[in-house]
């Protein structure tokens, strides 16, 4: 019997909302997680396969353009050590569907979101090292099965990663996010299955059905169907924002406005439900318009503490004791927030039970996305032999019995959340049916 052929090498991008993956295979068919070491740290304790997908500018006449930049880790250790005196960006995967989304304005200088993008794909790539030099010729780049946003535009998303990922040299090929964690869990396993896959990524949450045939079929796996929803992590970052800080902040207030006295309009808040956003209010304009609301308001000093998030940098300092309440709240019915900034201090006790009434809107809409997943491969629940349920968000145990209401405790599987989409896009990439995995440019499920 001869021996198999060897697999085509291939690289595997999960480009994440909140954190990114590089993985890598061999002419073996092992594969290989890029590792990076902690900013100004070595040894392979401070080591890992995640890279936070977060930027940090600031002004530096030495560097050409007198713009320096970072990114991941690296980005954080650099605006931890100079807040006032830099630019921190996280998240800004949210806006590539968005064409209200020009530009970021960082110092002087206008960043696009292939600017941004490729940016961040520079830092990825160096601080990768041996993971991404040599690169093969087939290259996968992980996408949502639907973009953020009331109307995200695919095309434009399209077109903004190909510009992004223009610098690796090689042709991108994009597969739809949750495939990569479904080829990912059929290499686990051992029999026939059909297989429902739910990603729950900072910005998307995204499903897919896969048929997994015995190992030693022609074809391991068949795609059925894919479906989207624009909401995962950060929105439920946002429930908690929205019920703890906002009202400190002037939500729900109101300002004098010759005779009247109205509300306070809720576009001043909008920018603190996204962190790429966020990360940009601190601009002349909009610090105008928060000086002109302070001067109307009937608390202003509501609006001194909205006004001190924005200059002092307070928002990645906020939304990191935001996802250490949500992290607690996993695994305890009752978790403390608390935050200590300039002009704003923060203390409440949050319990299980509020969290899951805060997000309990999202939590209809992504059962409505199991809905549509389910009709577009023709099949009921009874028929999904495996859950695989994958993403930071799935150890929120609302989501998770979400799950288990439809399908069964003993049908849910869960493992690698932050990997396991990398790790398959890889496989993907090596596979001699890599057509049949991606989606056209533009395309939304």
């Amino acid at each position: 019997m001869s021996a198999p052929e060897p697999l085509v090498p291939a690289v595997g991008i999960d480009f994440g909302t909140t954190n990114s993956v590089v993985a890598r295979t061999a002419g073996d068919g092992a594969v290989h997680l890029a590792e990076f070491a902690a900013p100004d740290q070595t040894g392979p304790d401070q080591t890992g396969a995640v890279f936070r997908s977060a930027l940090c500018f600031w002004q530096e006449d030495a560097v050409r353009g007198g713009l320096a930049h970072e990114a991941g880790p690296w980005a954080i250790a650099e605006f931890l050590g100079f807040p006032q005196g830099s630019r921190f960006i996280q998240s800004f995967k949210s806006v590539a569907a968005s064409t209200s989304f020009e530009h970021a304005q960082i110092f002087t200088k206008r960043l696009r979101f292939e600017d941004l993008g490729s940016t961040f794909l520079e830092h990825l790539t160096a601080h990768a090292g041996e993971a991404l030099k040599d690169l093969p010729e087939r290259i996968v780049v992980g996408r949502p099965v639907r973009y953020v946003g009331a109307r995200p535009d695919p095309a434009l998303a399209a077109a903004r990663y190909a510009a992004m990922f223009a610098g690796l040299g090689r042709e991108i090929h994009y597969v739809y996010e949750p495939l990569g964690a479904a080829y990912s869990f059929a290499s686990r396993l051992t029999d026939p299955a059909t297989l429902l896959v739910a990603d729950f990524g900072g910005g998307t949450s995204d499903f897919s059905i896969v048929r997994v045939e015995a190992p030693d079929a022609p074809r391991r796996c068949v795609p059925l169907a894919s479906a989207g929803v624009g909401i995962a992590g950060d929105r439920f970052d946002f429930r908690i924002m929205d019920q703890l800080v906002l009202p400190l902040l002037g939500k729900g207030g109101t300002y004098r406005s010759f005779d009247k006295v109205l509300e306070i309009p809720p576009g001043h808040f909008a920018d603190f439900s996204d962190w790429s956003r966020l990360a940009l209010m601190r601009n002349k304009r909009t610090l105008d318009q928060l000086a002109k609301l302070r001067h109307a308001a009937t608390d202003p000093a509501a609006i001194d503490r909205m006004i001190a998030v924005v200059e002092h940098e307070l928002g990645y300092g906020l939304y990191e004791a935001i996802g250490a309440v949500k992290r607690a709240l996993s695994s305890q019915t009752h978790a403390a927030f608390a935050f200590e900034g300039e002009g704003l201090s923060v203390t409440a006790d949050v319990s299980r039970a509020d969290f899951e009434r805060w997000i309990a809107p999202d939590l209809a809409e992504l059962d409505r996305g199991v809905d549509r997943v389910l009709a577009r491969a023709g099949l009921a629940a009874e028929q999904i032999d495996h859950v695989f349920v994958t993403g930071g968000s799935s150890l929120i145990p609302a989501v998770r019995q979400l799950f288990e209401r439809r399908f069964g405790e003993s049908r849910i599987a869960s493992g690698d959340e932050l990997t396991s989409i990398a790790h398959g896009l890889a496989l993907i990439g090596s596979a001699p049916d890599l057509s049949e995995w991606t989606v056209a440019e533009g395309e939304e499920a």
